[in-house]
Order: C-alpha cells, then structure tokens, then sequence
C-alpha cells in the first residue's frame, strides 16, 4: 500500500507542472482572444478599473450599461462556472437565466467554439475583482422585459452564419472568424431594422451608430475609397494609414483590441475583408479648384479659414498634428454624414502606437453658417473625396436634424 501510495504522489507531482503549463497557457491564450473579441470596450467606462463595466451604450431603445465581467462574486461573473459563462457569451443568458440585451453582441459569438469561451473565462478569472456594481440598465416598457427577449433570439439570436468558403485560403478562413465572430465587425457595419436586428441580406454594407456612419466593409466598396491589403493591415495594427486615423466609436476598438493582434491575424482580417485577390484600389487625383462647383469654389476659403492651420493649405496634413486631406476615406464616402460631424464636434486628442499622437480637433459648429459649412463640405469632397455631387444647403440641414443630443454623442 505503501509503495501505491508513494507511486500516486509521484505520479501526481510530475503531472501537477505540466497541468500548471497548461493552465497557464490557456490563460494566455484567453487574453488574446478577450482583446480580439473587444471585451473591454464595452465593460470598461471611461477612466475605470478595467471590465468593472459602467460604459452606458447609447441604444434607439435607451440607455443600456456594460456589466461588470470581474471575478468579483457580488457584482461580476465570479459565480459563473464554464458553462453559465458559455451560455451567456453565446446565448445572451445570464446565470440567473435571465436575457441578456444584444448589446452584448452573443449574436456574432455564438459561433465561437466552447475552447475559446472556456480560455476568454480562465483569463477573466484572473484579472483584479472589482467590488462595485455597474449602474443598472433601465428601459422604458415594453423593453424593459426581458423575457420578450425569447421571442427575439428565436427570430434573430443565430442569424449570423459563416459564408462557405470550401476553396478558399487559411487565412482567409482565420480572417472571416476575427471579422465575424470574435470581432464581431458586423453588429456596427450592418444596418438594422425595426426591430433591432441585423439586416443579414445587407452585412456589412454600412449601419448608423450614434449619428456616425460605420461604412461599408464590402471589399468592392474598401477599394473604391482607397484601400488595399497592406494599408488595412496597417490601420488595424497602428490606427492610422495614408487613409487617415480611426476615431469615434472605432478609436476604442483599436486602442483596447486591433493594436494587441499579432501580424498574422492582422493580416487575415484583410485578406477576408478585401477578398482573395482584392480588388484594385482607387487611386484618386486632385481636382483643380477652377473644375469644381461654385459652392465648392467659395468652400476653399472656408478651409483656409478655419482648417489649413492643421491640414495645411494644399491638404497635406502635418505629422503628429492632423491627418491629410489628400486620400482621406472619410471624403471619400458618398454619403457626407461622417464629415460633417467630426467638422461640427472635432474630435480629441489620439494616442496612438508608440510615440504617434493627433492634437484635438476642435469642432466648428458655432463658426460657421449653413452656407459655409456646405460650401466646405463641397470643396473637401470634389477636391479630395473623389465626389462630383454638389451637397445643397437643405440636404445639411438635414443631416444636422438627425444628428442625435448632445448627450448622446460618441467621444
């Protein structure tokens, strides 16, 4: 007996370092895949402890409130076992079976495999308990009722499928899994109905977020504002390119997960993106001022005025300090919303990879008329934007109209 007993603590002692490596290793691999999947984005407010939730997620149905995903047992996920957490990240169910509201975008994860779930949940287990309990969402009736919340994970819940892609590459294949499962890319870039669900037969063709476009990521549509395979690698991985930089709702997503990606993951999002081979990108030219419309004509006054100070007289930019007009995505859009914004409420100070900063833009909402604003808006998009469509003063009121509060505006 003895000597059984001596093998066992034996056995169990050459085993307990590799169980050790192994755990070890998943949790590792749970933090890469919990930066992919952008978990901090949403459960982390501005200037507090990492996943102790609070960030209120402005929705057309009211305000909803990431939760708290530290292992703290009072307010976080502390009492979730493997299988509550998988539920919840793939079903939208909490461990009280109550639902979860889509903003938690289980709509996109429940594609993702039980070992990816089960190494997100080992790395949040060991990151610091939070003891503070996340403001709690409150919505007007009749979404304040979860349990209707069946109904529509019936309808909607799995709509997202993976397109075939019998023939296609490895990195291809990795590349549709970041985009659409872990980053669940879609949930912003596809536009919604009444419902609040996905119009699956128009993904990724471009949704409305908070008065802001998130574009199309249509690999036809990437090219034509100038995109190729090395670029959207790069802007990915530093948050800036020849394109310009991401702001808005897409500076966290860089700053809490693009930027932590290794090159090869980086790299496969692209080529899913872009397609294999990608389509040609647009190479645009300067249009001389003197073939533009008169309301663009009068527009580079405007520009000088108020803008070449940063972005220099012929668009140029200036490093560490504003982007170039010249090749810029944004007036490459059709449609002119995105501009107009980031013109009316700028945008804040960017840290970026390494030492690469972008001073704050401040927005010129109370500077200029409708007729100046309109008149910019056309020098930029025909000089620069590749766009030959001439914005009238009504069509940027209206745009201003259904521009949301102030409140609610994304920073």
């Amino acid at each position: 007996m003895n000597r059984l007993l001596s093998r066992l603590a034996l056995a169990v002692g050459l085993a307990a370092p590799v169980l050790l490596a192994h755990a070890d290793d998943q949790v590792k691999r749970g933090e890469y895949l919990a930066r992919a999947a952008d978990c901090m984005a949403c459960h982390t407010a501005p200037g507090g402890a990492p996943y102790a939730g609070g960030l209120p997620i402005i929705s057309p149905f009211g305000t909803i409130y990431g939760t708290n995903i530290t292992p703290s047992k009072e307010h976080g996920i502390g009492l979730y076992n493997d299988d509550e957490f998988f539920a919840a990240l793939t079903e939208g169910k909490r461990r009280d079976g109550a639902n979860l509201y889509p903003a938690m975008p289980y709509t996109s994860y429940h594609l993702m495999p039980r070992e990816d779930s089960d190494a997100i949940h080992a790395y949040l287990k060991t990151v610091e308990p939070i003891e503070r309990a996340a403001p709690v969402t409150s919505l007007s009736f009749p979404f304040n009722v979860r349990l209707g919340l069946m109904g529509w994970n019936m309808l909607y819940g799995k709509d997202v499928k993976l397109a075939p892609t019998e023939g296609k590459s490895e990195e291809f294949k990795r590349g549709e899994y970041m985009v659409e499962v872990l980053g669940h890319c879609g949930e912003c870039h596809t536009p919604r109905g009444l419902p609040g669900a996905m119009q699956q037969d128009k993904r990724l063709t471009g949704g409305l977020l908070n008065g802001y476009l998130a574009p199309s990521l249509l690999a036809t549509d990437l090219a034509a504002r100038g995109w190729n395979h090395q670029d959207l690698s790069t802007f990915l991985k530093h948050g800036m390119s020849a394109q310009g930089t991401m702001f808005n709702e897409m500076f966290p997503v860089f700053h809490n997960s693009t930027q932590g990606l290794n090159d090869p993951d980086l790299a496969a999002m692209a080529t899913y993106l872009l397609g294999d081979p990608a389509p040609a990108a647009k190479v645009l030219t300067e249009v001389p001022l003197e073939q533009m419309s008169p309301s663009a004509q009068r527009g580079r006054q405007d520009y000088l005025n108020v803008c070449a100070g940063c972005h220099a007289p012929n668009g140029e930019g200036k490093p560490h300090i504003a982007v170039a007009m010249r090749g810029n995505t944004t007036l490459r859009l059709e449609d002119p919303r995105n501009l107009l914004r980031v013109i009316e409420d700028g945008i804040g100070e960017q840290k970026f990879a390494g030492f690469e900063r972008m001073q704050p833009m401040p927005g010129f909402a109370d500077k200029l008329n409708h007729e100046q604003l309109t008149d910019l808006l056309n020098y930029l998009r025909q000089g620069w934007g590749g766009q030959s469509a001439e914005l009238a003063v009504s069509d940027v009121q209206k745009l201003q109209v259904d521009a949301p509060p102030a409140e609610h505006k994304a920073h």
